[in-house]
C-alpha cells in the first residue's frame, strides 16, 4: 500500500498539493518545489501536461521528486496514449517507486500550445480506471492477456468537478468511476461552498463517501484579476460574487487570498465524507506551508 492508501485507511485527514512539471529538461526547479512543501503535505501530484501544454514527462519529473523524499501522485490523461502506451508507462512508473496514479482524460489539445496535434482518447477516463483496476485484480492486460509475474499495485485516483455541466450528471459521473474502481477522488477547485454542499448531500444520500475517499480542491487566489478570470472564464469552477468582492476591496490582495483559501478548508473539514484537501496553488507554490499551518493541518500525521 502507499502512504496515502494507508493514511485514508488510518482515516487521517490528509493533504495533497500539485506542482507542474518544467517546459524544459532540467528538473531542479520542480525538486527545489517538492522539498519546500514535502513536510507539508501527505503526498504530491505531478501533473501530466496540464492544459495541453507540453512540459517535462510527468513520470520523469516523479523519478526526481522521489529522490526528495515525497510521496508522489502521477497523473495520467488519455488524450496523448493509446491502451499500450498506457500500459508501458504504468508498468514504467511502478518499477521506479510510483504507487499513486490519477487516471484523467485531459484538456483537448486545442487549449495548448500545439492546438493543431491530434490526440488519441483510446480509453476515457472512466474506461482506464476499469481497465487499470482489473488489470490488478485479475492479474492481466488491458487485452485480456495474463501478467505472469509482478503484477503493478496502484492506489488508483480519479477527478471530479462538481460544477461542470452538466451539472446535474456529475454525481452519476462520480458514482461509475467508484465504480470502475477509482478509491480515491480529487476535485476541481471549489469557491461555492453552499453549492459544493449540495453536491456532497447526494453523494451521501448515494452512500458513495463510503466508497471511496473525497478530497476537496482548494486554491488560494493572488489576485482580484485572477478571481475576475476564474470566475468569468474557466468552465466548471463558480466563484461567487462575495468572494471576487472581497479580493477586489482587500488593501493587500495575496493575503486575503490566502486566508479565504484557509477559511475554505476549515469549512470543507466540517462536511460528511470529506477525507482531505487538495491544494491547486496554480504557480504559487511558496504559500502552501502557510495555508497548511494556519488551517491547523500541522504536522501531517504518520503511518501507524
Amino acid at each position: 500500500m502507499s502512504r496515502l492508501a494507508k493514511l485514508l485507511q488510518q482515516e487521517e485527514f490528509v493533504v495533497t498539493a500539485e506542482i507542474n512539471p518544467p517546459k524544459h529538461a532540467c528538473p531542479e526547479s520542480i525538486k527545489c518545489q517538492a522539498e519546500y512543501i514535502s513536510r507539508y503535505v501527505d503526498a504530491l501530484n505531478i501533473t501530466d501536461c496540464s492544459t495541453a501544454v507540453v512540459r517535462l514527462s510527468s513520470i520523469a519529473a516523479g523519478f526526481h521528486v522521489l529522490s526528495c523524499g515525497v510521496e508522489l501522485i502521477i497523473q495520467m490523461t488519455c488524450r496523448d496514449r493509446n491502451r499500450i502506451a498506457m500500459q508501458s508507462d504504468l508498468l514504467g512508473a511502478y518499477s521506479l517507486g510510483m504507487r499513486n496514479i490519477l487516471c484523467l482524460s485531459g484538456d483537448h489539445q486545442k487549449f495548448g500550445n500545439h492546438p493543431t496535434a491530434k490526440n488519441v482518447y483510446d480509453l476515457d477516463s472512466i474506461q482506464f480506471i476499469y481497465y487499470l483496476n482489473r488489470l490488478q485484480t485479475e492479474k492481466i492486460f488491458f487485452s485480456g492477456e495474463s501478467i505472469k509475474e509482478n503484477v503493478p499495485h496502484f492506489f488508483i485516483g480519479a477527478v471530479i468537478n462538481p460544477f461542470a455541466d452538466p451539472r446535474e450528471f456529475q454525481v452519476i459521473r462520480l458514482e461509475k468511476k467508484i465504480r470502475a474502481g477509482a478509491k480515491f477522488i480529487q476535485t476541481q477547485c471549489i469557491f461555492d461552498l453552499e453549492g459544493f454542499a449540495d453536491f456532497m448531500e447526494q453523494v451521501e444520500w448515494r452512500g458513495l463517501h463510503q466508497k471511496t475517499h473525497i478530497l476537496a480542491g482548494v486554491a488560494p487566489l493572488k489576485n482580484y484579476r485572477v478571481a475576475q478570470y476564474m470566475q468569468n472564464n474557466v468552465p466548471g469552477i463558480v466563484v461567487p460574487d462575495k468572494v471576487t468582492n472581497r479580493m477586489q476591496r482587500a488593501v493587500h490582495p495575496a493575503r486575503e487570498g490566502i486566508a479565504i483559501c484557509v477559511e475554505q478548508i476549515k469549512r470543507i473539514r466540517e462536511m460528511k465524507g470529506i477525507k482531505g484537501i487538495h491544494i491547486m496553488a496554480m504557480g504559487w507554490v511558496e504559500v502552501i506551508p502557510e495555508i497548511v499551518s494556519r488551517a491547523g493541518l500541522y504536522p501531517r500525521p504518520k503511518i501507524n
